[in-house]
């Protein structure tokens, strides 16, 4: 039975869009829901909410600060320059930079001046650098000094702008804000090819992941909508957050996280972006206090530090309301932990992939009390199923592979017809390649990946879910579960902790915690206790593949 908060959600949803609402929302040639009435292509949606949100301050790094209206005014300068260079629509364009001032502008004037963003992993190194490069052949790369140098070890034919961004913008941009205002800006549509961003390396050579406009912004409104709907149910009880909306981007804006929750949704939302060139949770509380932060959103490890950092009193963090989570699965135990140390925010997740621009589900406030276990209901406009053999829809409750439906997904990966053709059914829905189910409220359950299952003896053993047993522990920093082979059982599985830092941890202590909390079966055969962290992909999740490289035989 839906809860109380559901139907409310649900009903102030219906007004949003319903007649008279402040969206209309119509169909693209697929039967998806599109918002109508709201720009359909990136360079008008900047234009736009720019001009709405002109004097609300938009962007916070160091010592300098933007409004709205300073980044559209930039940023228009910037595709005047983009434009001077020869960039023409459709030119795939590359950055490679970490966060700052100049990789927003970058973004924004590459999308005005008709080129398709192509966001390079800034930690990538050469050789993958290189593999990115290759197959999308972009016409020119702005990149900062530590990415122009790696680039230039494997692609020194390759045509790269080289942007001090130690300095202020006015200077590390300086060549192409220099450009002549009489410059012409091409007219782009919503199936004009915007953005390529590059899937996860861990399983062999990375994708690129190409969007149309319409699928960007699709995949910004999608979320711009539910806070839309969150902050109604909010007035409503006379809770409506007195302060500007304000949050700290510490997740790289070449990821999709940063780039539409994060970046694109705060145009729409009117909210202030402090960047932080690099994570570290005791600048993050600094921040957090400073800046008056009242969202973060990061994959859990991060707000998993932010809890647990030694320092976090010494801090005023009430202005802190929301901590959101996405990217990996955030454990149950972490759930109320959260509200323990930050009882002024509420905490949140949010489940999608790059290849549906990260939209998919939501859980949030007493839901996600609720139901800590699950990512949510749909997000709005967006539709859940899981598949069985044939793509056959399975019922509530039954575990299959989950597959997502909204105009948010993207069209294809770059010059890959056959990963694109295995990525959608025949209805477009996207296959994930994770594995859960949904419960009689519409609610998902991820169990795993399906390539993170262990078979155990014929038994199915989650890795998510051991690992998820590990974190109820106080004494678990950080774990990751894997699968070893074994000659009698065909695999086993192995566990590697990192403790949480002054506390006393043994095998034997662990192995009385998790007994009668997993079945026997599902008991790592092996607990291996790191010294240090452990390694991260990309995207901040930790690199399970390199720990079972280094440690299953």
């Amino acid at each position: 039975m839906p809860s109380a908060l559901d139907r409310r959600f649900d009903e102030e949803l219906a007004r949003v869009i319903g007649p008279g609402g402040r969206l209309v929302i119509g169909r693209d040639d697929l039967g998806r829901a599109i918002v109508e009435n709201l720009p359909a292509t990136l360079p008008q949606f900047f234009r736009t909410f720019c001009a709405l949100n002109a004097d609300n301050e938009a962007l916070v790094a160091g010592a300098e600060r933007f409004t709205f209206a300073d980044l559209d005014a930039l940023s228009e300068r910037v595709a005047r320059g983009f434009a001077a260079r020869g960039i023409t629509k459709g030119d795939r364009v590359g950055i490679a930079m970490r966060n700052c001032p100049s990789s927003v502008l970058a973004y924004m004037g590459l999308l005005k001046a008709g080129a398709v963003a192509t966001l390079l992993n800034g930690w990538w190194e050469p050789a993958e650098m290189e593999h990115a490069i290759r197959l999308t052949e972009p016409k020119l790369i702005i990149a900062d000094a530590p990415r122009a140098k790696r680039i230039a070890e494997r692609c020194s034919d390759c045509d790269v702008l080289g942007v001090a961004i130690d300095q202020p913008v006015g200077q590390a941009l300086a060549e192409l804000l220099a450009a002549d205002e009489a410059i012409e800006l091409p007219d782009v549509g919503p199936k004009d090819e915007a953005t390529i961003l590059f899937t996860s390396g861990s399983t062999g050579l990375c994708k690129g992941a190409l969007s149309t406009h319409r699928a960007v912004v699709t995949g910004t409104y999608i979320y711009a909508t539910g806070l839309i709907v969150l902050l109604g149910l909010l007035t409503q009880e006379g809770r409506a957050p007195a302060t500007p909306p304000r949050t700290l981007l510490s997740v790289p804006l070449f990821h999709v996280t940063g780039e539409v929750p994060v970046m694109l949704n705060s145009f729409v939302v009117g909210r202030c972006m402090v960047i932080m060139p690099k994570w570290d949770a005791a600048e993050a509380l600094r921040l957090i206090e400073k800046e008056k932060i009242t969202y973060f959103v990061g994959v859990p490890t991060m707000s998993l530090e932010l809890m647990t950092h030694p320092d976090r009193h010494k801090y005023d963090l009430s202005s802190l309301k929301d901590i959101t989570a996405g990217g990996a699965p955030r454990p149950v135990s972490h759930v109320e932990r959260l509200r323990d140390a930050f009882p002024h925010a509420q905490p949140a997740l949010g489940y999608g992939l790059t290849e549906t621009n990260a939209v998919g589900a939501l859980n949030f406030w007493s839901n996600y009390a609720q139901k800590p276990g699950s990512t949510g209901r749909a997000a709005p406009f967006v539709e859940l199923a899981i598949l069985g053999d044939g793509d056959r829809r399975l019922p509530a409750g039954e575990i299959g592979e989950i597959a997502i439906r909204s105009a948010a997904d993207i069209k294809g990966y770059w010059r890959n017809p056959e990963a694109t053709a295995a990525l959608f059914t025949p209805d477009r829905f996207v296959r994930t390649g994770d594995v859960g189910y949904l419960d009689e409220d519409g609610y998902l359950f991820i169990v795993d990946r399906k390539k993170e299952i262990i078979i155990r003896g014929g038994e199915n053993i989650s890795a998510a879910e051991v690992e998820a047993e590990f974190y109820a522990c106080p004494a678990v920093a950080e774990v990751s579960v894997f699968g070893a082979p074994d000659e009698r059982l065909g695999e086993v599985p192995v566990a590697v902790v990192l403790a949480n830092d002054g506390r006393k941890l043994g095998e034997e202590d662990l192995r009385a915690f998790l007994d009668g909390r997993l079945a026997k079966f599902k008991i790592p055969a092996r607990i291996i206790f790191a010294d240090a962290p452990l390694p991260k992909l990309g995207t901040g999740k930790i690199d399970r593949r390199a720990l079972k490289a280094q440690f299953a035989h």
